[in-house]
């Protein structure tokens, strides 16, 4: 059973998933930020592969990726650090990245080689629908890989359905149609369009992400949803305390962990 399956069998809710930027703040700090994550309570990790063109991220993210490309992180410098990676860590990963790259490395070989190193799940937010049904569903299913989709308030119900129907990894909930980054809480519109998805009684788990960044945002997620997604605040503090551990305990105090 893949491991995004396992966690979802014992916990159905208040899920937290924390993502990070591989290659950041120093190219080797991948393992020590996934096992820090691990040892303070996260649930589901996702590794970010930077890009030279991120579109759906906000400027802490951008800014992340950027140093990441110049410490010399590439798909296959961060696919050599996580070689060794289930010899000691347990919880479900997830690659999330831009098409782009994962083209450029090979569709296929990008898929065998996550199953090789252990990577659970693949978030790709400008993979059309379209092309995942044709090329990388099947690819999910032959390598054991879950492909997350992502849905936003603009995404139709209709839509909303299909990708319900088609996928088995979690359903990640964007919380605006905006970039990513912090914010301080939701507004009633952004409330409306979580309670709109909960009336669809969909059949997988929902992540909210975008803005989360405290307890009242988090918290507002886990009311709405089966759990929620971390990445601007973390990358933040990643990059301004002193160690990945403190970075990492910060982050927890925030949230209320």
């Amino acid at each position: 059973m893949n491991r995004i399956e396992k966690l979802f069998e014992k916990k159905q809710n208040q899920i937290l998933s924390v993502y990070f930027t591989a290659g950041y703040p120093q190219l080797d700090d991948t393992v020590a930020i996934i096992r820090e994550l691990e040892t303070q309570g996260a649930d589901l990790i996702e590794i970010g592969i930077p890009f030279s063109d991120p579109m759906a991220d906000g400027a802490v993210i951008q800014k992340s990726g950027t140093a990441a490309l110049n410490n010399g992180m590439s798909l296959n410098k961060l696919f050599a650090q996580l070689a060794n990676i289930r010899a000691n860590i347990n919880l479900p990963l997830i690659m999330m990245g831009y098409l782009n790259p994962v083209i450029q490395f090979g569709a296929e070989r990008f898929c065998r080689t996550c199953q090789d190193v252990g990577v659970d799940g693949i978030i790709i937010p400008d993979l059309p629908f379209k092309d995942y049904m044709a090329n990388f569903k099947a690819l999910g299913e032959q390598f054991g890989l879950k492909f997350i989709m992502l849905i936003t308030p603009e995404t139709s119900d209709e839509r909303i359905r299909l990708i319900d129907e088609n996928t088995s990894g979690f359903i990640y909930m964007v919380s605006t149609a905006s970039t990513t980054g912090a914010k301080d809480s939701f507004d009633t519109k952004t409330l409306e369009y979580f309670r709109r998805i909960n009336a669809m009684n969909l059949r997988n788990f929902r992540l909210i992400g975008f803005g989360i960044s405290n307890k009242t945002t988090l918290d507002a997620a886990f009311d709405n949803a089966n759990g929620a997604i971390i990445g601007s605040e973390y990358i933040r503090l990643l990059g301004t305390e002193p160690s990945i551990a403190e970075a990492t305990a910060k982050l927890m105090k925030k949230l209320g962990n």
